[in-house]
């Protein structure tokens, strides 16, 4: 049996959108969406293995790409921005640590990796060099999602609880300032 990319596309929400007025639900779905891209990661190593450099595996290699270059360091961002520091004003300065310490080791990991996928999209990653590629694609993905399950976990839970409207509004307006959106309403 051939594996298939034909699934939609990783980047697309079909679930109910959530918007700067809500910043903490906007961080959590873009989790669903990390992970969705982290999925057709590690499905373009099974197609690659089995079916080369075509054309979907290219458009997979090139979602990927997309989304880690663009809406990743955002979410990482967000989260060192607002997410951090109130950790560390209530008092889990450790637990902030490790999840600032993961965003350096994702960024560094998604700096080798990279190539991959630009080597994918101009169909140049031969066999030879796919077994490694998809080991540093697999170890990037597990460092995610332990960094994800810690965030829905440990978290988002007790900052949801404990953020201010205040917070939650000037939270929601950075967020939106930065990525050029207009602003959650007052």
């Amino acid at each position: 049996m051939r594996p298939r990319m034909t699934s939609p596309h990783p980047l697309l929400h079909t679930g109910p959108s959530v918007g700067f007025d809500q910043p903490l639900d906007m961080l959590a779905a873009c989790h669903a969406r990390m992970e969705r891209s982290l999925d057709l990661l590690e499905r373009l190593g099974r197609h690659l293995h089995a079916q080369g450099c075509d054309g979907q595996a290219r458009s997979a290699a090139g979602d990927v790409l997309r989304y880690f270059d663009i809406a990743a360091p955002l979410h990482h961002q967000d989260e060192e921005l607002h997410v951090l520091p109130l950790l560390r004003a209530r008092g889990q300065a450790g637990l902030a640590a490790r999840l600032r310490a993961d965003h350096q080791v994702m960024e560094h990991d998604w700096a080798r990796l990279r190539p991959d996928l630009l080597a994918v999209i101009d169909g140049g990653l031969d066999a030879q060099a796919l077994p490694a590629a998809v080991a540093r694609w697999a170890q990037f993905a597990a460092l995610y999602r332990r960094h994800l399950a810690a965030e829905e976990t440990m978290v988002f839970p007790g900052v949801h609880a404990t953020l201010t409207p205040g917070e939650q509004q000037a939270m929601g307006e950075e967020m939106a300032a930065r990525r050029g959106a207009r602003p959650p309403p007052r």
